[in-house]
Formats: structure tokens, C-alpha cells, sequence
């Protein structure tokens, strides 16, 4: 695969961040939504291999996008769209910012992680298969590699490349009749080996492997060769980890070793027996006796630590941070923010655990919660308000009013409103979650800033520019604090600063911003990123509005250039560009240039979006006064008249 290859004319390639046994993961910008994204290819493959080969290999790949795709849980991978362009098998998937765990073993030299995060990482990975089982889909390939660990500590499963659907009779003979390895050695379970049948109870075996070894440092069978290895598996018994790490509690050590027993009938009965069991060792009934011993963890519920707020609820359209830094190798960067909450966010007395709700009603609050997602996505706002009102009454009833999860669907719930033109009602309960969220999670949290953030551009919508820009400060602050001063959320706060500077006729520190924001945005993404050249529009935007339009026009033209190059010529952005060079080019008296600006965008407009849309309508407006300005009133009349009848028209459909 070639660099910058555009996939069906919407995914553009940019680096690859991963290689595997069937293909290649390119970080790839989707075009149409303008996000990163992570793109598994099908790896190209020579003439030595045999058709048969070949065609087992697009089989298993095509089985991966579907079996993935069908999967909704904040615990696995999202995939975002699955096809074939010339010839090659290709899946969208959301971009992960993190390390996968064989990752997070070699960042700390090979030595076992901390108590605390095996038993998390044990709770999230445990929550998924019981999901994932309940769907009737075996892993069949769990390891540490496919398991990652973002920023935010969600732990998430990746890569269903040979997952089995139980009711699939046929499956095994077809992907294995050409003797192809399925599953990796060290993580592979004995019936796996042995050509037995296989079904969850296999992921838990994997699961039981990776889990020793992120205790240990090594997996259970370490030895010198593959077959010793698959031997190891199916005839010795491992050795218990606490005589590798003593300090591992008792009740850790028997989970693990249950869930290596050689018969599947001697392990956990399933996912939810081993989320019950995981649960009960972490609190242990106070009538055990002394020889048990109590793990040492975080006061914060590992629930807390992995929030995933879903599909943005706003409109915000910065895209997500690159994999540029040590986690460019992981697959895939969820729209959720990084960082992780700490134990001093919760007021001491402050009660938010509740029962969590069996696993098969947490599927379907999600799924039902993915649903409205994707209905306002489409515009399908009252529908997808009906759901969010739905789910949070549920979430409410299962998990308190409390819980991040339900904390989630109520800023969804909220910004929904906003586009429902509700906006003082988004705003005062946008105000109760940013509040909630702040004293559960901890002011500096980023899902309570995230909210905050939406929370400031709904009363700047409102005309409260004052206290949405004092609000963007106070946030932009407290990113800069917990994430840096490069992190791309703590750049989309001062971006949004500098529009409340701009409202407030503060325009000489508007620039001073963003020249910074422009120099920060170049050094971090690149002076030819969307938001580099978003943030140079403000720049121009603000020299025109200090009078300084000889460089605002520069500027204008540079961008509109830039845009051009990058997105496209019809794109919104590069249209905008190109309507600010016009502006400055009539406050510099040059009419007539700024008539054929003006003409330009216009037609473009009216081509891409229609005659009756509001841009196209204020472009026509912008070309009239443009006439008015040039002496030529009847053809300006002409014009008025044009954008009248259409704006009637738009309205009667409306009514």
C-alpha cells in the first residue's frame, strides 16, 4: 500500500502504525467526516501463494469485519465501515490512542504491572467476553497484543480476525483446511491444539494466559520452541504465580489457575461467573479467614477509570490527536479524552457505586445508546432525544443517577437539546452534568471538561459571550495543566477562546492567540492541518476586524489556498476562505475583484449544496450589495428578489 492512497475516494492514508500476520493498519484520515481513523488493509500477497490460500485469507478477513462490526461495547473495538477498492480488503476502524498490553510489559522491561492494573484490566477484559459470548462470538485469538489499554485506562479487545460464530457449523474445516496456524502458542488452549471443539470457555483459557503473564512477566509455558510450547498447554500443569510474585493475593492466583485448568468443564462456567468472581475477590465477605488476603487498590471503581462517553454529543470538529507519540503503534483513538481520574476527585462520603445490572441489560442500554448516537448523526434529532430519555431512565433505575455512565447519556441527552434549538433547556442541564461530573470524577477530569467545553459554546450560541469565554479559559487551563500545552483538547479550547475574544471586540489579543495557536498547531500537526489553517482563518478574521486588512487579505489568501489544496476546491472551509478574501478585498475598495470572489463562491455553493440552502442564499445576498457597491442596482435588485422568493419557499417547506 502506497502513502497518501485515497480508499474509495474517502479514507487517505497516512502512515502505517501496524503490521500482522493478514495485513497491514494504516492511521488514515476519513475525508467525508474529517477524523483519523485506523484502516486495516489486507496485506498484498505474491503469485507463490496458492488460490485457495488466497481466498481463505479474504475470507477470514471479510469474517472480521463482520464479526466486529456487529459488536457494540465500549470494552471492543469500534468498526466503522468494511469493502474492497482495487482489489483490496479493507476495515475502518476507530483510531486508539494507547498501548496494547504486550506493549505496557515491554515499557516496564518485561517485569509484571502493579496488582491494581492486572485486576482492572482483568474486570474490563472479563466485562467484554460476556458480551461478546452473549453474541455467541468466540475471540479464539485473545493475547496481549490484542488487547490495548487507551489513555483514559479503557481497556478494549481488537482484531476478531478469526473469531468463530458458535452456530457457524463448518467454520473450523474452511479456515483450517489449508493447515493455516489459528491462534497464537503461547495464549492457545488446549482443546485449540488438540483440533477439539471449541467455545468460550477457550477465550478464557487465553484470558487465564495473559493474565499470568502480565502477573509474572512471563506467560505460562515459556519454553524454547513452538511445539514445547503447545505441549506445555495440553500436558503440564503451570506453576502457581505467587511463587513467582508472592505478592498476588490468594484469591487472584486461584482465578488464574482456574481459568488454566486443561478441561474446559474445570473452568469459570462463563464471562459473567468470572465477573462475579473477580467482583467477590476484590471485596471479600468479612467472615473469611486470616489466610485471605484483601488486594490493595484505587478507592475509584475501575468503572470510573475507563469512562468512554460514545459518539461526540456536540459538534465539534477537531479531529482526534494522532498516534504520534509512544502508542502509534495501537490500532486504534477513541473520540473519549485521555488522562485518568484520581482517588482525591471523590469526596470522601460521596456514594456512587450501585449493583451493576446483568450484563445482558447493559447490552442493550448500550446498544440502544449507540442507536440514538447514530440517529443524530443523521439529523434524526427528536428520535434520537426519545432514546437518550429512554436509556437514562434505565441507567438511572440500574446503575443511580451518579453513575459515569449515566452521567454520559445526560450530556448526550443535554447537547441533543441544543439541536433541537432547546438551547437554554441544553444549557441548564448541560450546567447539572458539568456540576455532577465535576464533584463524582473530579473538576480536572476530562469528561467534566469535555462537558464544560459544550457547555461554553452553547452560551456563546445563547449570546453569553462573557461567561462562555470565561468558561473556555477556565477550561483551556485545566487542560493545559493535566495534558499539556500541545494536547489537541487544551489547542480546542484556546481555538475556542480566541472566538470569544473576537465576539467580545478583544480582537488585539485574539491575534496575539492565535499567532500562538497557529505556531502550536504547526509545530504539533503540520502547517497544512485542517485546524493549523482553521486557526489561521481566526488570525485573518481578526486582522480585518483591527482595520489591518492588507494582511488579513494575505492571509485570506494563503488559507483559502492552503484549503484548497487540502480539502478541496468546494469544500465548506475552502468556500469560507475564499468569502473572506473577498470581504477584504472590498474594505480595501477593490469591488470589482471582489465580484468575481463573490460570483465564485456563490456558484460553488449553489452546485454542492442547492439554491435554497442558507449559505447559498447569503452568497447570493453578499453578491448583491457587491453590485450595489459597483453602480449596477438592478442587477443587485434582481438578486434581492431571487433570495426572497427562495427564502419564502424554504419556509413554506418548513411549515
Amino acid at each position: 500500500m502506497a502513502e497518501n492512497r485515497l480508499i474509495q475516494g474517502r479514507y487517505r492514508l497516512c502512515d502505517t502504525i501496524g503490521r500482522g500476520g493478514m495485513g497491514e493498519v494504516w492511521r488514515a484520515r476519513d475525508e467525508s467526516l474529517e477524523r483519523q481513523v485506523a484502516v486495516k488493509c489486507l496485506k498484498p500477497l505474491g503469485p507463490r501463494h496458492e488460490p485457495s490460500f488466497l481466498q481463505v485469507l479474504r475470507e477470514r478477513f471479510r469474517r472480521e469485519a463482520r464479526v466486529a462490526a456487529s459488536l457494540q461495547h465500549r470494552g471492543i473495538t469500534v468498526v466503522h465501515d468494511f469493502g474492497e477498492d482495487d482489489g483490496t480488503l479493507f476495515i475502518v476502524m476507530e483510531l486508539l490512542t494507547g498501548r496494547n498490553l504486550s506493549q505496557l510489559l515491554d515499557d516496564n522491561r518485561r517485569q509484571p504491572l502493579p496488582v491494581p492494573d492486572i485486576i482492572d484490566i482483568a474486570e474490563q477484559v472479563a466485562a467484554a467476553l460476556a458480551y461478546t459470548h452473549e453474541q455467541a462470538i468466540v475471540h479464539r485469538d485473545l493475547k496481549p497484543a490484542n488487547i490495548v489499554r487507551t489513555t483514559d485506562g479503557t481497556v478494549k479487545i481488537c482484531d476478531f480476525g478469526i473469531a468463530r460464530l458458535n452456530h457457524d457449523i463448518g467454520f473450523t474445516a474452511r479456515l483450517t483446511g489449508t493447515g493455516m496456524a489459528m491462534g497464537s502458542p503461547h495464549y492457545m488452549s488446549p482443546e485449540q491444539i488438540g483440533a477439539h471443539p471449541v467455545d468460550h470457555r477457550s477465550d478464557l483459557y487465553s484470558l487465564g494466559c495473559v493474565l499470568y503473564e502480565l502477573t509474572t512477566g512471563v506467560p505460562p509455558f515459556d519454553l524454547g520452541d513452538a511445539w514445547a510450547v503447545l505441549v506445555g498447554h495440553r500436558d503440564t500443569a503451570p506453576a502457581p504465580p505467587r511463587t513467582i510474585r508472592p505478592d498476588l493475593p490468594e484469591a487472584y492466583e486461584r482465578i488464574v489457575l482456574d481459568l488454566l485448568a486443561k478441561e474446559p468443564d474445570d473452568r469459570p462456567t462463563d464471562a459473567d461467573e468470572l465477573v462475579k468472581r473477580l467482583a467477590g475477590a476484590r471485596h471479600p465477605h468479612s467472615g473469611q479467614g486470616a489466610g485471605d488476603t484483601t488486594v490493595t487498590v484505587p478507592r475509584l471503581p475501575s468503572w470510573t477509570r475507563g469512562i468512554t462517553a460514545g459518539s461526540p454529543a456536540g459538534t465539534d470538529r477537531h479531529p482526534r490527536p494522532r498516534p504520534s507519540d509512544r502508542a502509534a503503534a495501537v490500532l486504534t483513538d477513541s473520540w473519549t479524552h485521555g488522562g485518568h481520574s484520581r482517588p482525591g476527585d471523590i469526596p470522601r462520603g460521596t456514594s456512587i457505586a450501585s449493583p451493576a445490572p446483568p450484563a445482558g441489560r447493559r447490552a442493550v442500554l448500550a446498544a440502544r445508546l449507540e442507536t440514538a448516537h447514530e440517529l443524530a448523526r443523521r439529523g434524526r434529532c427528536f428520535e434520537a432525544h426519545q432514546i437518550y430519555a429512554e436509556v437514562l431512565t434505565g441507567q438511572e433505575h440500574a446503575l443511580g443517577p451518579d453513575h459515569p455512565d449515566t452521567l454520559s447519556c445526560r450530556h448526550h441527552l443535554a447537547f441533543n437539546l441544543g439541536r433541537l434549538g432547546r438551547l437554554e433547556d441544553c444549557r441548564a442541564l448541560a450546567q447539572d452534568v458539568a456540576e455532577a461530573r465535576a464533584r463524582v470524577l473530579g473538576a480536572h477530569h476530562p469528561d467534566t471538561l469535555t462537558t464544560r467545553h459544550e457547555l461554553a459554546e452553547v452560551l456563546g450560541k445563547l449570546g453569553n459571550w462573557s461567561a462562555a469565554l470565561r468558561t473556555h479559559q477556565e477550561v483551556a487551563a485545566a487542560r493545559a495543566a493535566s495534558l499539556g500545552p500541545d494536547h489537541p483538547d487544551t489547542l480546542a479550547a484556546r481555538y475556542e477562546v480566541g472566538i470569544g475574544l473576537g465576539r467580545l471586540g478583544r480582537s488585539a489579543e485574539a491575534v496575539t492567540l492565535y499567532r500562538d495557536l497557529v505556531a502550536a498547531r504547526t509545530r504539533t500537526r503540520g502547517a497544512d492541518d485542517p485546524d493549523t489553517l482553521r486557526a489561521r482563518h481566526g488570525l485573518g478574521v481578526n486582522l480585518g476586524r483591527l482595520n489591518r486588512w492588507q494582511e488579513a487579505l494575505a492571509e485570506a489568501r494563503e488559507v483559502a489556498g492552503a484549503r484548497e489544496r487540502v480539502l478541496g476546491p468546494d469544500h465548506p472551509d475552502t468556500l469560507v476562505s475564499r468569502r473572506e478574501t473577498a470581504v477584504a478585498l472590498g474594505w480595501l475598495r477593490r469591488w470589482g475583484d471582489a465580484l468575481d470572489t463573490y460570483r465564485q463562491v456563490a456558484a460553488a455553493r449553489e452546485r454542492v449544496l442547492g439554491a435554497a440552502h442558507p449559505d447559498t442564499l447569503a452568497s447570493q445576498s453578499d453578491l448583491a450589495e457587491c453590485l450595489e457597491q459597483l453602480s449596477r442596482p438592478d442587477e443587485a435588485a434582481a438578486l434581492h428578489r431571487r433570495v426572497a422568493a427562495l427564502r419564502r419557499e424554504r419556509a413554506a417547506r418548513r411549515r
